[in-house]
């Protein structure tokens, strides 16, 4: 059976897919899908090939979009995903992660909510938001959110979340408790003497390394780290990249040694590529060293952004790259980022990107 490459795009007027067939040579896009709601996350099980979207805004609130035909058909639920009476109602969903037991959500202001049921109906983890810190969270630029979900690939009670901004938290009971794990990230934008709190890190971004579970990788708005024990100490892994901000980072699909990123110029400098020159880092050591990649990225007159779900790999020999920008463009790479091309242009405001291989 021949190998379908989907790239599932959350944008901020719908959801689109870009579609190709293994060899990733030529591709074809179609949507805007969800009635054009902005979508924060789009993402396919890998089990089933359901694709799912978290997504809302003050006027919508929030809802989690489901296609079971690989994009043709869509419904939507809402059903329990709202916090007790007298709390602040929830706008969006930023995160969505399939698994074994059913599907996780981050929602905005910074929660999480489990559907047992392919996400008609939802449950409020309460135990997160019971964590003795959650009055001191405060919302970093885009909100207080929860939009980094990182599951166990071999235990359904372990789960670590990222909120900006709080940190990263880590539970091994499946939701009842939590604990901060943010050792050794800063928090530059603190008074002097409070730049390493136990919570208050403004995370942006958390991946976990193929094979490893315990090894973590963090973008946060103050440098780049890894984690080897699950988060409980955090290792500054910025030597070598251009700056200490950006919100994307993405693993290899196999190799926990390779990650890329996609450094900005700063929090305070436009939040652009640096010197308006496109390029993904890589790292074949796990932040030893890094090498910039051009090849087919604008190297002049490049003011664009991407955010923090805005890049993904895909699964295939060799592993496929791709981001999406703040302007509508996305790019890909089907060689493990040595080259690049653009495949598509001006689409609304690109959110997320995300990749599903199904054979058929």
């Amino acid at each position: 059976m021949a190998t379908r490459v989907l790239l599932l795009l959350g944008t901020k007027k719908g959801a689109f897919i870009a579609e190709s067939d293994a060899a990733r040579r030529s591709w074809t896009l179609r949507g805007p899908y969800c009635e054009t709601w902005p979508m924060n996350h789009v993402i396919g099980d890998p089990r089933t090939g359901t694709i799912y979207g978290g997504g809302g805004n003050e006027w919508f609130g929030p809802a989690v979009w489901k296609s079971t035909d690989l994009g043709e058909t869509w419904t939507h639920s809402s059903a329990g995903l709202a916090y007790p009476a007298g709390e602040e109602p929830i706008k969006a969903v930023w995160s969505i992660a399939p698994g074994p037991d059913g599907l996780y959500a981050g929602v905005q202001p910074a929660g999480l909510f489990h559907s047992a049921d392919a996400g008609q109906n939802w449950r409020h983890v309460e135990g997160l938001r019971r964590h003795p810190s959650q009055p001191h969270w405060q919302p970093g630029g885009g909100g207080l959110i929860l939009h980094s979900l990182v599951r166990h690939p071999h235990d359904d009670r372990q789960l670590w979340v990222g909120i900006s901004t709080a940190g990263v938290f880590h539970t091994a009971d499946g939701g009842d408790t939590w604990e901060p794990r943010n050792h050794g990230t800063r928090a530059d934008f603190m008074p002097e003497g409070q730049n390493y709190p136990e919570v208050g890190q403004c995370v942006h971004c958390l991946v976990t390394a193929p094979g490893m579970p315990d090894r973590l990788y963090q973008q946060n708005h103050c440098g780049m780290y890894r984690s080897d024990d699950g988060g409980k100490r955090w290792e500054s892994i910025e030597a070598g990249l251009p700056s200490t901000f950006g919100f994307p980072a993405a693993a290899h699909p196999r190799d926990p040694e390779t990650l890329y990123l996609l450094p900005l110029n700063g929090d305070s400098a436009g939040r652009y590529v640096p010197d308006g020159k496109a390029a993904v880092w890589r790292t074949r050591d796990a932040g030893r060293t890094w090498q910039d990649l051009r090849d087919g990225l604008p190297q002049q007159n490049a003011y664009f952004g991407v955010l923090r779900q805005a890049m993904a790999t895909d699964p295939l020999d060799s592993a496929g790259v791709y981001f999406g920008t703040s302007s509508g463009a996305l790019f890909a790479s089907r060689d493990e980022g040595d080259r690049w091309e653009c495949i598509a242009e001006h689409l609304p405001a690109i959110l997320s990107v995300e990749t599903l291989t199904v054979e058929g």
